[in-house]
């Protein structure tokens, strides 16, 4: 996997173009289909015979007319009786064949969808750090939640009526064929109607809904960055502005879903205007086959044929009514699988499994840029011993995190190499690589649950464990003054405790792990310096025996640093201890001494 990020991936992501392939979309969805045979086959056959029962009724309702037909004092009372208890018999089962078809599909959708959004969500866990730098939450999330439900929508109900509807046209079509095939030619003109209709739309649809997805996604991409960053709104009081923009990205979304509903309900009034055209002209032609007793045509016939019309019509009604809907399932199942077709972080077939460090490091001619024409880091070349503690201090923008990243491979060197005890990290498995270093960021993640399960996260720990690492890391007061102590409930990822609270129970959460490396990034930069004090003498039983990364802006806290790197625009400038570097009035003098003017 290149580390590079495609920039052309994001506009080509973007687009609102035609679905590039909306057979390959189809498929795609029709091989979730048959994952259920059960339930496919069940469905396949209530649609089948409930389509097929509903057919036999003009039939019958024809022969019952043709009775009516002979004249008040020769109708065959008890044949038409027999006749409307068998259309009412027909019709019933009919219709509680169609309610349990209903039923199976509701779950059977479900199943799909959550087939989906379980291999969806999964793909994404396994997607390289590049493609979340490259997209927006809001609109990965609009593809989990929105889009699948839209997905879902279309195959609880459009499915079947498309499949019902395909069986009615042609069981209506072959029951006018045996009634009277003159009457039939009737539809040689306004079937073709219907198509070339339909596939007018067809263009203007896809296109319309396709740009519907696309603004809902930005609009949820955009809630969801200005919610998570509301209390910094809020202090440079912001609101005002922050509301602004939604109100124009709320109003592309409306405008989007405005214009594809409006054009989506252009469907129905133009093919009933053409239903009811062909109605028009049998009801016409059948009258003049009628006056002219040509094949002893009859009223019952006529009734019969028109009844089958209107079942002929009225499902390409149906299907045009609902091709919109199949459009914006396409469109929205196409996001979906636009991700799942991505590539996710792979290992080599020959990759180690297994490795048990001692935590020797090197570096070797590494050289990266997250964008091609920006190269961050020039032939870095660094040799850590076991059991060293690095730290890795610069300006802003220098490289001091893009170490790191490289380090757990979150991203690829574009050439040299990172050895690990002389293996090259390349050659060992992402999951087991990354499960030798135990991290500590700035950012501190805390997720919905207890104080004890956020600090045992990713270990498998005793509450007696996880209350001495919270002793060891200076917060088991804090815990035990709480009504729950560790069984209290963190919400919102902890927003109900302090910054430096959440930082200490992640220095607890590393405090646990038994890897023999650690990453240390702006651990303490959310801790006050009463509390950093306190947390140093652990930080440093921490870091006892381990090969340690330390990312710093307070350098009065990497003093005793075995070996401290300065970066600066991607170059080591300066290496060497904290005294050595201070005597030499170098960049790193002039960087530590101006913290404290």
């Amino acid at each position: 996997m290149n580390g590079n990020i495609n920039l052309s991936t994001k506009s080509k992501f973007h687009s609102t173009q035609k679905p590039k392939n909306r057979k390959k979309a189809f498929k795609r969805l029709m091989s979730y289909l048959i994952k259920y045979p059960g339930m496919l086959i069940s469905s396949i056959f209530l649609t089948v015979f409930s389509s097929l029962l509903s057919l036999v009724g003009p039939k019958l309702s024809g022969l019952a007319i043709g009775y009516l037909e002979k004249g008040k004092d020769n109708v065959e009372l008890k044949k038409v009786f027999i006749i409307c208890v068998m259309l009412a018999l027909i019709y019933l089962v009919s219709g509680l064949l169609a309610l349990i078809l209903n039923i199976i599909m509701v779950f059977y959708s479900q199943r799909i969808v959550y087939d989906m959004r379980k291999e969806l969500f999964n793909k994404i866990s396994n997607m390289p750090i590049s493609f979340f730098d490259e997209r927006k939450t809001g609109d990965i999330l609009s593809r989990i939640t929105y889009d699948i439900d839209t997905v879902n929508t279309s195959l609880s109900s459009d499915v079947v009526t498309i499949a019902s509807s395909s069986i009615t046209i042609i069981g209506s079509l072959i029951m006018m064929f045996s009634i009277e095939p003159i009457l039939v030619l009737v539809f040689v003109v306004t079937v073709p109607l219907s198509i070339i209709y339909t596939r007018i739309m067809q263009v203007k649809l896809r296109n319309a809904f396709r740009k519907r997805s696309k603004t809902l996604g930005d609009l949820n991409a955009y809630s969801e960055e200005m919610i998570t960053g509301l209390k910094s709104i809020k202090s440079y009081s912001n609101e005002n502005e922050v509301y602004l923009k939604f109100v124009e990205s709320n109003e592309l979304a409306c405008d989007s879903s405005y214009k594809a509903e409006k054009l989506s309900s252009w469907n129905g009034p133009g093919i009933n205007f053409i239903t009811n055209i062909s109605l028009s002209l049998v009801s016409l032609l059948a009258s003049i086959l009628y006056m002219y007793s040509y094949k002893n045509m009859n009223i019952g016939k006529i009734s019969s044929f028109v009844l089958y019309s209107r079942k002929f019509s009225g499902p390409i009604n149906e299907i045009a009514n609902i091709y919109a809907d199949i459009e914006s399932a396409l469109a929205a199942s196409e996001r979906v699988f636009e991700i799942m077709d991505l590539e996710i972080e792979t290992d080599s077939n020959d990759a180690i499994d297994e490795i048990n460090p001692i935590g020797s490091i090197e570096f070797k001619n590494i050289c990266f840029g997250y964008t091609s024409d920006k190269i961050v880091l020039k032939n870095l070349n660094i040799s850590v011993k076991p059991g060293e503690l690095v730290a890795i201090v610069g300006p802003t923008g220098a490289g001091k995190t893009t170490i790191i990243n490289l380090l757990m491979r979150f991203y690829e060197a574009n050439s040299g190499e990172i050895l690990l005890d002389g293996i090259p990290i390349n050659k060992i498995k992402k999951s087991v690589l990354r499960k030798q270093f135990s991290m500590v960021l700035q950012d501190s993640w805390l997720r919905n649950g207890t104080i004890y399960e956020n600090v045992s996260y990713g270990n498998d720990k005793s509450l007696i464990e996880v209350e001495k690492a919270c002793e060891k890391a200076n917060i088991s007061d804090f815990v035990l003054s709480l009504p729950n102590k560790y069984d209290t409930i963190l919400y919102e990822e902890g927003d109900n405790i302090s910054k430096g609270e959440r930082q200490l129970l992640t220095i607890a959460r590393a405090m646990l792990s038994e890897s023999k490396m650690l990453i240390l990034d702006e651990a303490t930069s959310n801790v006050d310096t009463k509390t950093e004090m306190n947390i140093q003498e652990a930080m440093h039983n921490l870091m006892k025996n381990k090969t340690c990364f330390v990312i710093a802006h307070r350098l009065s806290t990497i003093r005793y640093a075995d070996l401290i790197l300065v970066l600066k625009d991607g170059d080591v400038i300066e290496m060497g201890k904290h005294e050595e570097l201070l005597n030499n009035k170098g960049f790193y003098h002039d960087l530590f001494y101006s913290q404290f003017e």
